[in-house]
């Protein structure tokens, strides 16, 4: 290293060590932290098949690449590739070339199965940590919602989630419909399956149930609050709270009275089957169900009092109270800060993969990184007895990638301990207002640029010529001048 000074050799070697380990990649460093609750022997290579070999892009450096690229929201491949080059050259392994084709390549090489036992994994250890003070009146609450995705416009897409029928080939993105299961105990995400926007919500939920354990409780909107399914959670030994849907159903003056705004009702099997059960299940449902409806009165300081009706399999008043009812299901609203986390924070929202294949890889991993992301929040508010509901999603993604530099510096396992005490407490402190029954309308504050619509395909559309200048006289000026109360 310095053939004309022997002797300073071993000084120069510990510089550049300091060197080398204070300027270490990203990469390493996202891996430094994460790592512990990824078993190394889930990314081990394969006996067989495309990662069984010791490539340049083997499964490890493949799979850290893959999820610092989703962790870091709107990172490019070629920005990715240079941070795994910049960690084969800290480690002194073989450095993969710059081109971005041999990345994608063994990008859409990783076995979902191994993903699939990653995933199952870190929720499996979250699980195990959980207390009686977590769970709700002694129960698992599992939260269920859909939400949809986009994907690029490519052939392979539109065939397997087609666009809108309204929209003309070529102005148009396919369309995924994500339903999955959000647990409140440690704000993860389960079970998940993907379809087209034309399938309804109670039919992509069927392929869910291996998800859902016995004693459960299952939670969910309108959209879910049918005799069907509240037969199917009974004949698998689960709970149900749903709200309800329909004025004859929401009528409290039916049943039996267990106290004011709850009473005991019989529902009766329907006479038509809903294509979303099986024909050979319909017929093993009971023929009446027992069930008790709840109203719950919302009274927040400041706000006038809502009411909303639901409707349960948890039959005793006594060990469910009325009033846990109204608090549960405002506890709903968590899985859609969760959709929000990983479409706006991740930027799930539009995917970036052009075949389906790879959309259920960039999928898993999205939902990798937000389980890992709660898992150090969880972690965070079990330390510190702080509020799970309070700890900042983004706050602590942030927190997570400055800690992963500094653990990548240390010098002794002391330390390395120092610095995750210290990332638990920037989570607990990182807290979300409280802001007791604000509104979250689905609403768009910032304006568009005002251009026209793409109504054909881009190579025969016509663009206007000036259009910040000449936009209200052209024929899309009256619905603009409309939009922005010019009329």
């Amino acid at each position: 290293m310095t053939p004309d000074f022997p002797p300073l050799a071993p000084l120069f070697a510990r510089q550049l060590h300091r060197l080398r380990t204070t300027t270490g990649a990203a990469l390493q460093a996202w891996e430094a932290l994460l790592q512990p609750w990824i078993p190394r022997h889930l990314l081990a290579q394969e006996d067989e098949g495309p990662h069984s070999r010791d490539r340049l892009w083997n499964l490890r450096l493949t799979f850290w690449t893959f999820l610092w690229q989703i962790a870091h929201a709107g990172a490019s491949c070629r920005e990715a590739i240079r941070q795994a080059r910049d960690r084969c050259r800290l480690l002194n392994r073989p450095v993969p070339p710059q081109t971005t084709s041999p990345y994608c390549q063994a990008r859409s090489a990783i076995p979902l199965e191994r993903l699939d036992q990653i995933h199952r994994t870190v929720l499996s250890e979250a699980q195990e940590a959980l207390s009686a003070g977590d769970l709700w009146c002694g129960l698992s609450v599992q939260a269920v919602d859909g939400t949809t995705l986009t994907a690029p416009d490519t052939p392979e897409n539109q065939a397997a989630f087609p666009q809108q029928k309204v929209q003309r080939p070529g102005c148009g993105f396919p369309i995924l419909r994500l339903v999955a299961l959000f647990s409140l105990a440690t704000g993860m995400i389960g079970g998940w399956v993907t379809g087209t926007w034309v399938q309804h919500e109670l039919l992509l939920f069927q392929q869910l149930w291996e998800w859902l354990r016995p004693g459960q409780l299952l939670l969910g909107d309108r959209g879910f609050g049918s005799w069907g399914l509240l037969a199917q959670c009974q004949a698998r030994s689960l709970h149900a709270v749903f709200r309800l849907r329909g004025a004859r159903r929401r009528d409290f003056r039916r049943g039996r009275s267990l106290g004011p705004d709850q009473r005991l009702v019989r529902w009766n099997k329907p006479p038509c089957r809903p294509r979303t059960i099986s024909a050979t299940e319909w017929a093993s449902l009971p023929a009446c169900l027992e069930l008790r409806l709840v109203r719950c009165r919302l009274r927040i300081r400041g706000f006038r009092t809502t009411q909303i009706a639901l409707v349960t399999t948890l039959l005793d008043p006594q060990r469910y109270p009325l009033e846990a009812f109204g608090l549960l299901y405002l506890r709903r609203w968590r899985m859609e800060l969760a959709f929000r986390d990983l479409k706006i924070t991740l930027q799930m929202d539009q995917l970036s993969c052009k075949t389906p294949d790879n959309l259920a890889r960039e999928i898993r991993l999205h939902l990798l990184v937000h389980n890992l992301t709660r898992r150090v929040m969880l972690e965070a508010a079990r330390r510190h007895r702080v509020p799970l509901d309070r700890l900042s999603f983004a706050g602590t993604l942030a927190a997570c990638r400055c800690c992963g530099e500094a653990l990548l510096q240390t010098r002794s396992e002391r330390k390395r301990r120092e610095l995750l005490a210290q990332l638990f407490l920037t989570a607990a402190s990182d807290r979300v207002p409280l802001r007791p029954g604000r509104r979250e309308p689905r609403a768009v504050k910032r304006r568009p640029k005002p251009y026209p619509r793409l109504t054909c395909h881009r190579h025969r559309f016509r663009e206007i010529q000036h259009q910040n200048r000449y936009y209200l006289n052209s024929r899309f000026g009256p619905k603009y001048r409309k939009l922005r109360g010019l009329i």
